[in-house]
């Protein structure tokens, strides 16, 4: 799922007059300077970047409906093999019962084809009623075991032929689940693809533009967060929510992939969920799961560890780092990375562990070097497929 607005890398910056470059197909009118100049140059710049972060906007949730459809999936298999072994164990029951039937049955045929009396007609004209009552107790006992086997043989039958039921409707919901899952990866391809068209259309100086008006964007945005003393005073994390971020950090640099969870490439959901399994709480896998099903929390009691989900949509999640900043696995072409908690617009925020008790005494992992750069080096890579494919 990607996250930040596009930013692009600083190339074309340095003043040279790139080649000419075809027109891009969007209709937003490229930009023909540096960022800054007139009012209608800006208002281009921000239309291209605009343009960009709806087309990531748009693959973030076709990424979104491919990931819960991966869970759904996966807990659909759990289910079909749970029915198969239940269907297997019913069958092997009924096998056992039709085989107590058939000696049942012979045994009725041999008794009949004797030229002996019945057990009741021989009780009747018995002598001895001692043995006559003895007699009929091993009589009633043989009825109640033959009813017995016909009506576990009719039992199992039944049984078994429910359960092959369900299993044939559980084999055909996941069907139906791994066909929504090929849709949603076909749509997250489609909708990268044209990010990839319109990128391929903007000139070196275009790209350097766009990177120079989202950082500065992002700064406003940060500052005007951060004045509005919506953070409050900061918080220290739980044991499990220091775990978390410690596990969140020692994956920066790892690589942005749609659809992955670790544990060398990661999407924003795949990159919190893990953080947080690694720390002993298993939170759902997407980002919408995550938002819907927390316990949600104000921005003024944020804690390291907690969750910061972003856009209406919540397509978008990050993990809170502190002092206003968060490490989120952000977009394609991308890589782990610390960023302002207003690089994107903000939802809310979640906790994954709301009974924790906070630690007295937190020290803050030390970040490596780069981490608090500012845009996304490498961005617009020579082979950007290779950075959207899924796991």
């Amino acid at each position: 799922m990607a996250g930040n607005q596009p930013v692009a890398p600083a190339a074309g910056a340095s003043g040279a007059q790139p080649a000419p470059q075809p027109q891009p197909t969007t209709g937003v009118q490229p930009v023909v300077g540096a960022a800054g100049g007139g009012g209608a140059q800006s208002a281009t710049v921000a239309g291209l970047l605009g343009r960009l972060g709806q087309l990531y906007r748009e693959a973030e949730q076709a990424s979104e409906r491919y990931d819960a459809a991966g869970v759904a999936l996966e807990r659909q298999r759990a289910e079909v093999a749970r029915l198969d072994g239940a269907l297997a164990r019913a069958r092997a029951a009924l096998d056992g019962s039709r085989a107590a039937a058939g000696r049942l049955a012979r045994q009725q045929y041999q008794d009949g084809g004797s030229g002996d009396l019945s057990p009741y007609l021989r009780l009747l004209l018995a002598r001895d009623p001692q043995h006559a009552l003895q007699q009929g107790h091993v009589v009633g006992e043989i009825a109640r075991e033959r009813a017995g086997t016909v009506e576990r043989l009719t039992g199992d039958e039944k049984r078994a032929a429910v359960l092959a039921r369900q299993a044939h409707a559980a084999l055909d919901a996941q069907l139906d689940i791994a066909r929504r899952q090929q849709r949603a990866r076909d749509d997250v391809r489609a909708r990268l693809a044209a990010v990839e068209k319109l990128l391929a259309s903007l000139s070196s100086r275009q790209l350097a533009a766009l990177a120079e008006f989202e950082r500065t964007g992002i700064v406003e945005a940060q500052r005007g967060f951060l004045a509005s003393g919506v953070l409050g005073a900061g918080q220290p994390p739980t044991a499990q929510g220091e775990e978390a971020v410690r596990y969140a950090v020692r994956q920066l640099g790892k690589p942005y992939r749609w659809g992955a969870a670790g544990p060398l490439a990661y999407d924003c959901s795949g990159l919190t969920s893990q953080a947080w399994a690694r720390a002993g709480t298993p939170i759902p896998r997407t980002s919408q799961e995550q938002w819907a099903r927390l316990k949600r929390v104000p921005l003024s009691e944020l804690r390291p560890g907690d969750l910061v989900v972003y856009f209406p949509e919540a397509t978008h999640v990050a993990l809170y780092l502190g002092d206003g900043m968060v490490v989120q696995a952000p977009r394609p072409g991308a890589a782990v990375k610390v960023s302002p908690l207003a690089a994107n617009p903000v939802l809310g925020a979640v906790r994954p562990d709301p009974g924790g008790t906070p630690l007295r005494r937190y020290v803050p992992p030390v970040l490596p070097r780069g981490a608090l750069d500012g845009p996304d080096a490498g961005f617009y890579a020579a082979e950007p497929a290779a950075a959207t494919s899924p796991r």
